[in-house]
């Protein structure tokens, strides 16, 4: 299928994956009043490809896509892009949102919903990069910060294992810098939540666990001996001191 860009513009890139044409071309319409530079794709395996060719700062994705479904093209954006993903859906169950988030992607709206509300999201999530970093570490920290094998840059939010590089999403990355910046300090699920989120989570708590088993793997973390996340049972998590 012919994958459609919209007109240059100053402002982000949107990739809008979805097989109803009418629906992806409202969406589109709404990205580009908000300056956004748009591209359509129709099914997975074009997502993947436009991905990257177009290399998006966001990516608009239906979950069920003809072919390759949209939790297998997270899961292969995911190795290859830090975009931010909204996950489309038809469904509404806990079962969607965990494996959604498994894959990494950072938010998930149900269907029908309005575009109105979803570029307002999306714009969320493009500010809380800025909000949470903009004045640098909390406490004056330096925004270079080491444990054990593992560095983490706040400023151009990258993280490094053995000085190799460790791709992570938005979400991954907050959450490890929201932990690392206060050492010795246990944070609750529903508190990492409001950190890493700029709207109101209503549903389990727990599902903070699906994106901290998400970091850990990437890390190479030892389930039965941490050195970067612990768990601190029935509260939530702290940062190890990488030994």
């Amino acid at each position: 299928m012919d994958s459609r860009r919209g007109t240059a513009s100053p402002g982000y890139r949107a990739l809008v994956v979805d097989d109803e044409a009418p629906l992806a071309e409202v969406v589109v319409s709404y990205l580009q009043r908000e300056q956004f530079d748009a591209a359509v794709a129709t099914d997975g395996d074009e997502a993947i490809a436009l991905a990257r060719d177009f290399d998006p700062d966001v990516v608009i994705l239906d979950v069920g896509l003809p072919g390759t479904d949209g939790l297998e093209v997270c899961r292969q954006l995911r190795t290859f892009s830090d975009a931010y993903v909204v996950m489309l859906t038809a469904r509404d169950t806990e079962m969607d949102t965990v494996l959604g988030l498994t894959v990494g992607a950072d938010d998930y709206v149900t269907k029908p919903f309005s575009p109105r509300e979803l570029v307002a999201r999306i714009r969320a999530m493009q500010r809380r990069p800025r909000r949470l970093h903009a004045q640098g570490a909390p406490g004056g920290q330096p925004t270079t910060r080491t444990i054990g094998a593992l560095t983490v840059d706040v400023a151009a939010r990258e993280v490094f294992l053995d000085d190799s590089p460790i791709l992570l999403t938005r979400t991954e990355f907050d959450l490890l810098d929201a932990l690392s910046a206060r050492p010795g300090v246990v944070l609750g699920r529903r508190q990492l939540l409001e950190m890493v989120r700029d709207d109101p989570w209503f549903g389990d708590d727990h599902l903070i666990d699906v994106h901290i088993g998400h970091l850990r793997r990437k890390l190479g973390e030892d389930a039965s001996r941490p050195r970067y996340i612990i768990t601190v049972r029935g509260v939530g998590y702290r940062i190890g001191n990488g030994r």
